[in-house]
């Protein structure tokens, strides 16, 4: 007796729901790769009860086919350069007004991607080819920095990649190699340094002196700091930065004629909880126990928390085993 056939539980060209991930999926026509559906609100539809939605956002893209499918040349659902390179604008639009993406950003990809789209827009996906981003980021002289190179092609890349993505359209350019990274290293002579600061106003050359003896980057972290980011210690004057770039906050020692600058901008707030971090900052810097800290270890056990929780708490701000280094680091040696 044969074998029975097991039943498929949906129709061919359905949405379907994957429990690895929770999420609703549909297979494109002749392909094998699964895309996501998506809401309204751009989020992956989630949940076995949102099959309706699912079915709904399927609908969607499959009028969206048709529609290609009318008004591309040849009649056959192709996409153009000039579609992809619009669809990662709008993402970027949406990015930049949610603060997920940078204005920067969006604006370097508006104007390769403008560019872009008038070299090759009226061309289908299907046939673009490395050799045309080759050659089309050739005929700009101007381009000629291999940092340049890099960026332009990370740029298109991601433009393809997320078609890729959201809508299943195979990727041309996979594999496009970018130029290896050759960072653009100076430092200033002594004397070069002091030119400086005899050309600049005097705001402007406490900024230069700040940003060369601490080394922070200049605009997203440098430049961000206020007086709410500066703590005065025993030992020395502590900043709190905080890097929009790398979206990580850390605490550093500054040199003493650095804290001379911002000396000034120092502000004191307190609060009941006051005495709380005070036995924290008194146990971890020795100070009833002839200046040895106390380990993360004794003082988690002693306020009740877990180590990490301390650590993370104290640990970065005043610890000794941890800050000594970056004292020592600076040429500020042992407390005095």
């Amino acid at each position: 007796m044969g074998r029975r056939r097991k039943k498929r539980r949906q129709p061919h060209g359905s949405a379907w729901h994957w429990k690895q991930t929770d999420c609703w999926y549909y297979t494109v026509p002749g392909r094998k790769k699964r895309v996501p559906l998506f809401d309204e609100q751009g989020e992956r539809i989630r949940g076995q009860e949102n099959r309706e939605a699912a079915a709904l956002a399927l609908a969607k893209e499959k009028l969206s086919w048709e529609e290609e499918a009318a008004g591309t040349p040849g009649g056959n659902g192709e996409w153009l350069v000039a579609r992809v390179c619009s669809e990662y604008l709008q993402y970027c639009e949406r990015g930049v007004a949610h603060g997920t993406i940078s204005q920067g950003h969006r604006d370097s990809a508006a104007s390769w991607l403008n560019d872009l789209c008038k070299y090759c827009g009226a061309g289908p996906v299907a046939k673009l080819k490395k050799g045309h981003i080759q050659k089309w980021m050739e005929g700009h002289p101007t381009w000629r920095s291999p940092a340049t190179h890099r960026s332009v092609i990370a740029v298109v890349l991601a433009a393809f990649n997320r078609v890729e993505q959201m809508n299943g359209i195979p990727n041309p350019l996979k594999g496009l190699k970018k130029p290896r990274s050759q960072p653009r290293l100076q430092s200033f002579s002594a004397e070069e340094e002091k030119a400086l600061y005899g050309a600049a106003e005097e705001c402007f050359r406490s900024f230069l002196f700040a940003a060369i003896h601490t080394g922070l980057r200049p605009f997203c972290e440098l430049a961000r700091i206020t007086a709410d980011d500066v703590e005065q210690t025993e030992r020395g004057m502590m900043w709190r930065v905080y890097s929009s770039k790398t979206k990580k906050t850390r605490k550093i020692p500054v040199r003493p004629e650095v804290a001379e600058l911002a000396r000034g901008a120092v502000k004191a707030k307190y609060s009941c909880y006051t005495c709380r971090h005070t036995f924290a900052h008194r146990m971890l810097s020795g100070y009833w126990t002839g200046g040895v800290g106390c380990s993360i270890e004794v003082l988690a056990e002693l306020i009740g928390d877990t180590p990490k929780v301390a650590f993370d708490h104290y640990g970065r701000e005043w610890g000794q085993h941890y800050q000594d280094p970056l004292w020592a680091a600076i040429g500020a040696g042992e407390p005095g």
